[in-house]
């Protein structure tokens, strides 16, 4: 037996990012090596570091999976080389999570290793579907069970208990009403069916186990968790001021979590409808020229966050950090962007009153007739209010290309089935790009028109608002104070 250097942490994920453990969280960071599983918040491994090797090994019901064998030998592998090994499980690692054969491996194989225990599916989903598992008059327990092999069930004693919870159900649901009936349930117990819990494409369907198999009939139930009981009539919905609403949050791939939480936090269910894909411009030759010249630079202009990533990037690129600013000051638009340049450890010199490139303009702090100001920006489709009022004022203006925004070439399939199925009531917008590319994006679904009339379209202040006439014909809400928290804010005024 080979001693090893690496350890394998076998994390629970609980069932989204929301429920990880501070541990497992912890671990992920600190990972050289991640195995995960199917169905994991893809928000868990955005944690892990840049150099982090992430390897999918499947393990879903009905679908494609990596044999046992291989995942064991993995981890082996991994551990004896001195690695840090993450193997990524849903819900808790013991709680169905056919931990065993894995440890079985690593003890036979004298590699280290450690549980780490998560929040277990059959906890966190129907709590987060509003459904409390006990109660002092309804269920003083309850019994959890997966659904893969329902003969091995013992069908007489569960129909005695006051709460039952099914894992893995979906594809059985029939089954196992079929025999809950035959061990004497009666056809009005109260029955929920909790689909991709925790996700913003989470759906709930409630009835008794007489009606329920007609409500879900035709829909692909996996993933899901089933909690027959009277405590299924206690369910409570998530408070806040937008509680009950559905929104559909068009944003940048990898920048739509921010405002989702924000909305979430306010009772919101959130479907996220990338609509921006941000990338690095044809040519940074035009941003390298305007660094190496940075010291006849008066003022940097910044007036988005990607402009700034953009800019520091490539600043980092050239060998150099902020104190090459040392010689100019700093303008930035909106607190967003504010709160990306403070990434980089710098304050801005001024940002105007109104969150928009024209308060820059009427609120500059000085004159600025034959000053010279760099403006790194999106490469194409921004406006130019900004540069032409400040050459009209005397200054130079080094207009230069720090990133490029472009469309997704397809709508996300959450988003396609939340809109055809009726299950949205505000879309918002936060610039005029992206309602340029949504527009583009929505005419892929038939009859787009009708699914988005019912629909409000909210709107992060005037100029997209315009887009949003130009492009729907409508507007239905305005931030006030063009930020993601005053769109918010927007959302639930309207709403109440």
């Amino acid at each position: 037996m080979t001693l090893s250097l690496g350890k394998v942490y076998l994390v629970g994920a609980g069932l989204n990012a929301a429920t990880l453990t501070q541990r497992g969280l912890a671990l992920i960071q600190a990972a050289d090596v991640i195995l995960y599983d199917a169905l994991l918040d893809a928000a868990l491994l955005a944690t892990a570091r840049a150099d982090c090797e992430a390897i999918a090994v499947g393990k879903r019901g009905g679908g494609v999976s990596t044999p046992q064998s291989e995942i064991n030998q993995l981890l082996v592998n991994y551990c004896r080389v001195g690695k840090r090994v993450v193997r990524l499980k849903g819900g808790d690692p013991g709680v169905f999570g056919r931990s065993l054969p894995e440890i079985t491996a690593l003890q036979a194989a004298g590699c280290a290793w450690e549980w780490v225990p998560g929040v277990s599916t059959a906890l966190a989903a129907p709590l987060l579907a509003g459904i409390p598992l006990t109660d002092q008059i309804y269920s003083s327990g309850f019994a959890v069970m997966t659904a893969h092999d329902l003969d091995r069930l013992p069908w007489p004693a569960l129909a005695q208990l006051e709460t039952l919870v099914f894992l893995m159900g979906g594809r059985n649901l029939g089954g196992i009403l079929a025999r809950l009936r035959g061990a004497g349930v009666p056809p009005a117990r109260a029955i929920a069916i909790i689909q991709a819990a925790g996700s913003p494409t989470q759906r709930v369907w409630r009835g008794t186990t007489a009606d329920i198999l007609e409500q879900v009939a035709g829909v692909s139930l996996s993933p899901c968790v089933i909690v027959v009981g009277d405590v299924v009539e206690l369910q409570q919905t998530n408070g806040g001021p937008l509680a009950g609403q559905r929104i559909l949050v068009t944003r940048a791939a990898d920048q739509a979590s921010l405002f989702r939480d924000l909305l979430v936090n306010l009772g919101a269910q959130v479907v996220e409808m990338p609509a921006l894909e941000i990338q690095p411009p044809r040519s940074w030759a035009a941003l390298d020229e305007a660094i190496a010249h940075l010291d006849q630079v008066h003022w940097l202009l910044l007036t988005s966050a990607n402009g700034v990533d953009g800019f520091f990037q490539r600043l980092k690129h050239q060998g150099l950090d902020s104190r090459a600013l040392g010689g100019c000051q700093i303008a930035v638009v909106g607190r967003k962007t504010a709160q990306t340049l403070a990434r980089y450890h710098l304050q801005p010199d001024f940002i105007p009153p109104d969150y928009i490139a024209d308060a820059m303009i009427e609120h500059f702090p000085e004159a600025i007739a034959h000053k010279t100001l760099l403006f790194p920006r999106v490469e194409t489709g921004g406006r130019d209010v900004l540069v032409k009022a400040f050459r009209e004022q005397g200054a130079t203006v080094w207009e230069v290309p720090a990133y490029e925004s472009g469309c997704p070439a397809t709508l996300a399939p959450a988003a396609r089935a939340a809109l055809e199925q009726g299950e949205i009531d505000v879309i918002t917008f936060a610039s005029s790009k992206t309602v340029v590319n949504a527009h583009h994006l929505l005419q892929t679904i038939p009859h787009w028109q009708t699914l988005l009339a019912p629909i409000k379209i909210a709107s992060i202040g005037p100029q997209t608002s315009q887009a949003c006439l130009d492009c729907f014909g409508r507007v239905d809400i305005e931030a006030k104070s063009y930020t993601l928290e005053g769109l918010g804010e927007a959302i639930a005024t309207a709403i109440l």
